[in-house]
């Protein structure tokens, strides 16, 4: 009798395409809102997208994120472009795109999951509060300043323009709707359909007849740009190495919260910073934005049940077909529209929720957080998220320093100091007081066992304070 085995049935590429269509559809209205809100021509988020679907799309690293132009770069992006002009972004983002490569290749990926959550959260925390903050200004048909300092001087005057004016009071209502159409469509039957597209078509539908400024999306040709070499100089190289940094610790963050949303392969994270570096130095050579990995289409693709790297890749192809075939269907969106779904974005950046229960959970990581946020605020990004790094290590150094001296008397003539923990220099000043304050008596021990680490201040302070006071009897740990 013979037995006949089954072999499974080939993999369909069907739900990768129906996931492709719908990240296509939350992709595109982010791609052209976030190149608005940086300040360049909406068509280069749309060439920044293309790029992210079809060259990192098909690059080994991860299999279901999805890259593409991001809102954590809008203001990076927005106060480089005023710094430097719009054509050396091309420059900026080329250089950038080589650095991520370089730091693939030597391995040096993993060491971005190093970094202190608190400061990762405070950096998305600042840069989705500048965010918002530039972002009310479209609600009202107004220009946003270029300083967060203009920004905030400028509500005032930003709320009397939303309230009085006919601009003002469209813009306010078709973007409200559309933050309430997006929320309301969540808690439908058909939330598999994005409610992110549903609320600006639905929005757009209401403002055609109203007095709002739109979309101008043109032929790609009329805005690539060819990348200029001549123009590097000590700010340019700056910029490019601020941008490596950020995008490369975006996109690896991302990484490590996808691979928690499915069961597929997990990310190589070298392999991934090389090909988003690919990605960006494709990107600056046409003059485009720069990329990254984005957490909010990469969680779409797992939720509408992509399977292979397939559907991140036809994203981008649908992406090309849409702008080359039907460009002036994007004119009918307001900006106000596009502006209400960076308030989404950048809310989602703030995360309130996530600060109040690190808060809870441990208040001087939260103040690390907050610090880092407020900086980037008053500063700039990579400002912020240095002191924020430079916090977190102190914080840290701090934690790893506790020290406890206990002095136990016995009898008049003898005392015994007990020494138990780290002892660092951050703790010296306290280590001498109690030392100092030890009663004047014939024999003192000083019991060293329990310290684990004795660095080179505290031991000559140690050695100076028995050297000095005499009677003095130090025990030391036994060496291995």
């Amino acid at each position: 009798m013979s037995t006949r085995t089954e072999r499974p049935a080939p993999p369909t590429l069907w739900p990768d395409v129906g996931a492709s269509l719908v990240v296509f559809l939350v992709a595109l209205p982010l791609c052209v809102g976030i190149a608005v809100a940086s300040g360049v021509p909406a068509e280069l988020g749309i060439v920044t997208g293309v790029v992210g679907g079809l060259v990192v799309g098909l690059l080994p690293g991860s299999t279901m994120q999805v890259s593409g132009p991001a809102a954590g770069l809008t203001v990076l992006v927005a106060d480089t472009v005023a710094a430097h002009g719009p054509h050396a972004l091309g420059v900026i983002v080329l250089g950038a795109g080589l650095l991520q490569v370089a730091m693939g290749l030597l391995r040096l990926g993993r060491w971005f999951r190093a970094i202190s959550p608190a400061v990762v959260q405070g950096m998305l925390a600042g840069i989705g509060l500048v965010l918002v903050l530039g972002q009310l200004y479209p609600f009202a048909g107004q220009d946003q300043p270029g300083t967060t300092a203009a920004k905030f001087a400028g509500l005032v005057d930003l709320a009397q323009a939303a309230l009085t004016t006919a601009v003002g009071l469209s813009g306010l209502a078709v973007g409200v709707l559309t933050l309430v159409v997006a929320w309301l469509w969540k808690r439908t039957p058909w939330r598999a359909v994005p409610g992110m597209l549903v609320a600006v078509v639905v929005a757009s539908a209401v403002g055609v007849l109203l007095p709002l400024p739109r979309i101008s999306v043109g032929p790609l040709t009329d805005v690539v740009d060819l990348v200029d070499l001549s123009l590097p100089n000590a700010g340019v190289l700056g910029a490019m190495l601020t941008f490596a940094l950020v995008a490369s610790a975006e996109s690896l963050f991302s990484a490590a919260a996808v691979d928690r949303m499915h069961s597929g392969p997990r990310t190589r994270y070298n392999r991934e910073l090389v090909a988003q570096g690919v990605g960006n130095t494709v990107c600056g050579v046409l003059g485009a934005l720069p990329m990254t990995a984005v957490i909010v289409r990469s969680a779409t693709n797992v939720d509408a049940g992509a399977r292979t790297r397939l559907s991140r890749v036809l994203h981008g192809v649908w992406l090309l077909v849409f702008v080359v075939l039907l460009p002036g269907v994007l004119s009918y969106v307001p900006l106000a529209v596009l502006a209400a779904l960076l308030v989404q974005a950048g809310w989602k950046l703030l995360a309130p929720a996530q600060v109040r229960a690190l808060a809870r959970a441990d208040r001087a990581e939260a103040a690390v957080l907050v610090l880092t946020a407020v900086l980037i605020v008053l500063t700039d990004l990579l400002t912020g998220t240095l002191a924020g790094l430079l916090a977190a290590v102190v914080k840290t150094a701090w934690d790893m320093s506790r020290l406890t001296v206990t002095v136990t008397a016995h009898g008049e003539d003898h005392h015994h100091v007990a020494v138990r923990g780290n002892a660092t220099f951050l703790k010296l000043p306290g280590l001498l007081e109690t030392l100092e304050a030890v009663p004047d008596s014939r024999h003192v021990r000083v019991d060293l066992t329990g310290v684990r680490h004795l660095d080179q201040a505290c031991g000559q302070a140690i050695d100076q304070w028995a050297a000095g006071r005499g009677g003095v009897e130090l025990i030391h740990p036994v060496s291995d």
